[in-house]
């Protein structure tokens, strides 16, 4: 295999427009990308045309399944707004039991499924402890640890079970910070006690159920001074030293401002890597993209023990690629896939 398919497979992309571009085809087809990431712009209230879109990616990507995937939290996280289940606030869904989490997860999950995705970057695990926080807030589950784990856990369940990713974020806990990382770094200055009290308690209950988590562009001080998505004590001493993770760790969108401010798209591929994430989100410029995937190979041309850590990660990918395939269900079948089983419609129904 090519230095710059193992280096490729690790970048997950995305685009402009209800169509992929033929460039972004490409790369797929040679297998110098590892997947895509879609959003609104993505999407019509067609249901005809998500699916037919995602069916476009995998078949792209003929030897190894691509990663196929989307933010559909639910609340005001929600990409597609029409085809799927309407799932409100993560805070609100908390309020079932979690065998009615689990059912709701489910029928997200086949819904997704059907339309032919295979990895949805939920459940949030951070904690809702800073009703100030302009990012998080009500996408948690709740203000309590404990109830943040079981309820994540339900849900991700539900997820896995109708054959679809789920992926725990934003690891180490992004719930009490005061910024938005999509426009500057936050941090969180909580002694190392309560991090593990509170912030990283989640994490490392759900540590060995998911197959995937996702890093935070958040600098927590009594760790490191580095944002966890480039720092080696978070991302490998923690994550997988301490709480035992085995899954995929891919980085929240390195075009956000947090860590874009300070480096390039191949500086933070780079940087990212070496720090122990094994997937990384480039979600909307191509030429990031291929700037992140140049960046590592040149990296791993120079040093051994990159080009091994780059090798790691992508047997990671290509696990999870393999445990989760895309596929979308037959044209003339999808509308009854879409429909909502009543149980979750009426559990739905009593938060409304």
């Amino acid at each position: 295999m090519r230095l710059g398919q193992v280096c490729g497979a690790l970048v997950i992309g995305g685009f402009a427009g209800t169509t992929m571009p033929r460039s972004f085809a490409t790369r797929l087809e040679s297998g110098e990308l590892g997947g895509a990431i879609l959003f609104a712009r993505n999407i019509t209230p067609d249901p005809h045309q998500i699916a037919e879109l995602c069916t476009s990616i995998a078949r792209a990507s003929p030897d190894v399944p691509p990663i196929v995937s989307l933010d559909q939290e639910g609340g005001r996280v929600a990409r597609i707004k029409d085809a799927v289940v309407r799932i409100p606030t993560a805070l609100k869904v908390a309020q079932l039991d979690d065998g009615a989490i689990e059912r709701v997860g489910h029928a997200l999950g086949s819904h997704l499924r059907a339309l032919g995705f295979s990895m949805d970057y939920a459940p949030v695990l951070d904690v809702h402890t800073n009703p100030t926080n302009p990012v998080i807030g009500d996408r948690a589950f709740a203000t309590e640890p404990a109830r943040v784990a079981r309820a994540g856990l339900a849900f991700a369940r539900g997820l896995a079970s109708a054959g679809v990713a789920p992926c725990g974020k934003h690891f180490p806990g992004h719930g009490d910070t005061h910024t938005d990382s999509h426009l500057e770094l936050p941090r969180v200055d909580h002694d190392r006690a309560r991090l593990d009290a509170v912030e990283i308690a989640p994490f490392r209950a759900a540590a060995r159920d998911l197959p995937a988590m996702m890093s935070a562009h958040v600098v927590y001080s009594a760790i490191d001074t580095l944002p966890a998505t480039l720092s080696k004590r978070i991302a490998t001493d923690l994550l997988r030293g301490e709480l035992g993770f085995r899954g995929v760790l891919i980085s929240d969108d390195l075009e956000m401002r947090a860590v874009a401010a300070t480096h390039s798209a191949a500086e933070c591929a780079v940087l990212a890597v070496e720090a122990g994430c094994d997937a990384l989100l480039v979600c909307s410029d191509e030429g990031a993209q291929i700037a992140a995937v140049q960046g590592l190979v040149a990296r791993a041309e120079s040093s051994a023990a990159f080009r091994a850590r780059c090798e790691e990660a992508h047997a990671r990918v290509v696990a999870l690629r393999r445990a989760f395939v895309p596929r979308a269900v037959a044209q003339g079948e999808l509308e009854a896939a879409l429909r909502t089983p009543d149980d979750v419609a009426r559990l739905l129904s009593e938060l409304a």
